[in-house]
C-alpha cells in the first residue's frame, strides 16, 4: 500500500494554541532568519508572546481556532476515496495521511504512523499549488530529515502543481460562481500570500508560478484582473502591491464591484476568513467597493479530482 502524505501549514486548534503555534512558525529559519542561529528560538519566543494577544483576537472572530485541520481531514478522506475508487477494502492501494508543519498533527507524527501501518512507499503532496522555499520547501526539508530515521520507507515528493488542468478548472469554477453573485461584471482581484522580495531575488519560483496560474485562468474566462499580496509580517521588503494598497488604487480608478480570489490558498484559514472576509471587506466598504470573495477550494469535487490526478501513477 502507498501512503499519500498531505503536507500543510497547520493552525492553532484553540485560542490556547495560538502562542505555541506562533513560536513554531517563527522558529523556522527557512522562513525568516531572526539574528544568528542561537538567537532564533529566543527571538521567536519573544515575537510569539508579543503577537499572541492580537492574533487570538483575530481567531476569536472566526470561531476560536483555525479550520485548516478539519478541512484537510475532509480533503484527505475524499482524496482517499477517489484514489481507491472501485477497490474493495482489502484491495485499497492508497492510504492518505496528514502532516502539518507548525501544529498537530506534525509531519513526524504522520511518518511514525505510516511506519506503524506498514507503509513502504510514501508520496508527499504539498497542499501549496505554487512552490516556495517558505512553504513546500520547508515542509519537504523537514520531511526528508525525519525520513532518515525510517530507511524502509521510500519517498517521492510533489512540490508544485500550479498549472495542472484540473486545478485550473477547479479555480475557474469558483470564480464563475463568484461572478454570478454580481449584477454586472466586476473586476477580479487575485490575492496571494505575500513573500519577502529577497526570496524572489534569490530565485524562488513562487511569483512566476502565481502569474502562470493566473494566465491559465484568464485564458478561460474574460475578466479584468489584478494581482496583490496579503499577510505580510515583519520589517523586510515584501512583494507588492499589498492587497490593502490595491483596494485603494481600485477605488481611485472607480471600481465599484470586486471579486477577490485567494489564489495561493486551497483551504479556508485566517487569511480568508479574517483578512479577506472581515478586514478587507470592511476596508472596501469604506472605499465604496462592493467586495465579495470566491469560495475556497476546500473539498470542491473538481479540486479533489485534481489532487487524485496529481498523485503519480494514478
Amino acid at each position: 500500500m502507498t501512503g499519500v502524505l498531505l503536507l500543510n501549514l497547520g493552525g492553532p486548534d484553540s485560542l490556547k494554541a495560538v502562542k505555541p503555534f506562533l513560536y513554531n512558525l517563527f522558529s523556522d529559519r527557512t522562513i525568516i532568519k531572526l539574528g544568528p542561529p542561537f538567537l532564533q528560538r529566543p527571538i521567536a519566543a519573544f515575537i510569539a508572546t508579543t503577537r499572541a494577544g492580537k492574533t487570538r483576537a483575530m481567531y476569536s472572530l472566526i470561531g476560536g481556532k483555525s479550520p485548516i485541520l478539519d478541512i484537510t481531514k475532509a480533503q484527505a478522506a475524499e482524496l482517499e476515496e477517489v484514489l481507491n475508487s472501485g477497490a474493495t477494502p482489502e484491495d485499497k492501494a492508497y492510504r492518505v495521511y496528514i502532516g502539518m508543519r507548525y501544529w498537530h498533527p506534525f509531519i513526524e507524527d504522520a511518518v511514525k504512523q505510516m511506519h506503524r501501518d506498514g507503509i513502504k512507499n510514501v508520496i508527499a503532496l504539498g497542499l501549496y499549488p505554487h512552490y516556495s522555499i517558505a512553504t513546500t520547501g520547508s515542509s519537504v526539508e523537514k520531511l526528508k530529515d525525519i525520513m532518515k530515521n525510517y530507511p524502509s520507507l521510500s519517498l517521492r515528493c510533489i512540490e508544485s502543481w500550479y498549472d495542472h488542468p484540473l486545478y485550473i478548472e477547479a479555480v475557474v469554477e469558483q470564480i464563475n460562481n463568484g461572478l454570478a453573485q454580481f449584477k454586472g461584471k466586476p473586476d477580479v482581484l487575485f490575492s496571494a500570500h505575500s513573500l519577502p522580495q529577497q526570496f524572489i531575488d534569490d530565485g524562488d519560483p513562487y511569483l512566476k508560478e502565481i502569474e502562470g496560474t493566473i494566465a491559465s485562468i484568464t485564458k478561460k474566462i474574460g475578466v479584468r484582473s489584478h494581482l496583490s499580496f496579503q499577510s505580510k509580517s515583519g520589517p523586510v521588503k515584501w512583494l507588492k502591491p499589498s492587497t490593502e494598497h490595491m483596494l485603494g488604487e481600485l477605488a481611485r480608478k472607480g471600481v465599484k464591484d470586486l471579486l477577490v480570489v485567494p489564489i495561493s490558498f486551497v483551504s479556508d484559514h485566517i487569511e480568508t476568513l479574517y483578512e479577506i472576509d472581515i478586514l478587507y471587506k470592511d476596508m472596501a466598504t469604506g472605499l465604496g467597493i462592493n467586495l465579495k470573495r470566491t469560495e475556497s477550494l476546500n473539498t470542491s469535487p473538481t479540486f479533489i479530482k485534481a489532487l487524485a490526478e496529481i498523485v503519480p501513477g494514478v
